[in-house]
């Protein structure tokens, strides 16, 4: 049985998962469950994901050993998952058939006529979310596959009708050449992973595998601000649907850009530059701007009319983790965001200018020693809109210390231009040193991929207790 057609098979009934509380595989366990299969799964700690699931009446082991694999009928790991996993050394040995995450999620498109697929260096999640947002308003009733948490769909996954499936396309380890999209949104093409690819030549070449996998009735997204993205959109031979708030040539664009108190943007919407209607976004940067004319240019290919677009985008309030308002504490609001590469911060402190504030506290924390170190000197140059940031150690995530690559490097290097970097190594030192120097009025963001959320909820804690 070849793994392309493993979920057509109907000897595939048990279905487990390595790793099931990562926030793809819970949702890929959570489609799996409507469709009829039963379901078990291991992780290392429990969570809100992974009780949903147990709800939802899926098998949950926390830990990982070799008797959690009772008889399953197809094993799915992900990335993160070791060779030596010893739920993936007894499925072997029990010659069960193995599964990636990618895979899986591949395979379960194949389920619906058509297929949405986001993708870009950043922004995925959060367009997304918003072309989420707008097809619940048209009533399209889509089946939806978010790599956050969408209050509006109350998790990361939500079960709709066997037409619409809507899922972000990550270029990590070429995973999204796997998909099988009908539309697919190209947000923005930089270097990142640089772990996994050579350079940015690699990188586009992968997205352009990815976009030649668009049937020639289907359609491909692309955002004409991008020099990258408009190199791939003369290539590919599928119909294209351009958009961008600086190209004159973009299909859709936006005009009369205005920000409010909090930094969130209104604009008109314009197709082929006639006025189409007033759009206005709870969610607050220009970099949201563009964001939201990818999700307007891909669900009108779906018939979305401009009323539902003008409810979606307006009802879309942000995803966790992204710019999420962590609490306020004697007039020091308290934000946190995913950031974790050098486009990313810009933007995010870009939009934090735009807020009513008196300082920006940045707190960031590096992912990945790869990243740090290939992109240090980009890094470093992000931080201009900030007036304090303060680093913290490399979140390591997949990674392994060699010893290359230090915070304090990335600290020293934003000091050569301006003087506002300090490095410390511990959360506690963090919250000690915002609770004596950050004042009213002042914002403070933590940003990043890994843990550093948790310096928002300790200052949070100790601040307004």
């Amino acid at each position: 049985m070849s793994q392309s057609s493993l979920l057509e098979s109907p000897e595939i009934k048990n279905v487990h998962f390595v790793g099931i509380g990562g926030i793809s595989m819970s949702g890929l366990a959570e489609i799996l469950l409507s469709l009829g299969y039963r379901v078990s799964g291991s992780d290392l700690k429990t969570s809100n994901l992974t009780n949903r699931l147990q709800e939802m009446g899926a098998v949950i082991y926390q830990g990982h050993r070799e008797e959690n694999i009772q008889g399953p009928d197809l094993v799915v790991y992900t990335a993160a998952v070791k060779e030596n996993n010893p739920e993936l050394v007894r499925a072997k040995s029990l010659n069960i058939p193995l599964i990636d995450r990618a895979e899986l999620l591949g395979q379960v498109m194949k389920k619906y006529k058509f297929n949405i697929a986001v993708s870009g260096t950043h922004g995925k999640t959060t367009t997304t979310s918003m072309i989420t947002m707008i097809m619940l308003e048209a009533g399209l009733d889509p089946t939806i596959h978010i790599g956050g948490e969408l209050k509006s769909i109350g998790g990361n996954t939500k079960i709709g009708g066997n037409e619409f499936f809507i899922t972000e396309a990550c270029e990590y380890v070429e995973s999204f050449l796997k998909f099988h999209p009908y539309l697919a949104v190209v947000l923005n093409i930089e270097s990142d992973h640089l772990d996994y690819f050579r350079d940015i030549e690699h990188i586009k070449e992968s997205f352009y595998k990815f976009t030649s996998l668009i049937p020639d009735n289907g359609y491909l997204v692309g955002c004409l601000d991008d020099e990258n993205v408009t190199w791939l959109l003369d290539k590919v031979s599928c119909k294209k649907i351009t958009y961008g708030i600086k190209s004159e040539n973009a299909m859709w664009s936006a005009s009369n850009i205005t920000f409010d108190e909090s930094g969130c943007a209104a604009y008109k919407l314009m197709r082929d530059k006639q006025e189409i209607g007033e759009i206005k976004l709870s969610v607050p940067g220009i970099h949201n701007v563009n964001n939201s004319l990818a999700a307007i240019a891909s669900s009108q290919v779906f018939g979305c009319g401009i009323e539902a677009i003008k409810a979606g985008l307006y009802k879309f309030s942000g995803t966790h983790r992204r710019f999420e308002l962590k609490g306020v504490c004697n007039n020091i609001k308290v934000v946190d965001d995913y950031a974790h590469h050098p486009s990313e911060i810009k933007a995010t402190l870009k939009a934090a200018k735009n807020s009513t504030h008196s300082k920006i506290w940045c707190i960031f924390q590096p992912h990945t020693y790869t990243r740090t170190k290939m992109l240090l000197n980009d890094f470093a140059g992000s931080f201009e809109d900030a007036h304090h940031v303060i680093i913290s150690d490399i979140y390591a995530a997949r990674e392994v210390d060699k010893g290359e690559i230090h915070s304090k490097t990335l600290a020293e290097k934003i000091n050569l231009s301006e003087s506002k970097a300090i490095y410390m190594d511990r959360f506690e030192a963090i919250v000690d040193y915002l609770k004596e120097h950050a004042s009213p009025g002042d914002l403070i963001i933590t940003m990043g991929a890994g843990d550093i959320y948790k310096v928002g909820e300790m200052y949070i804690s100790k601040q307004c207790n």
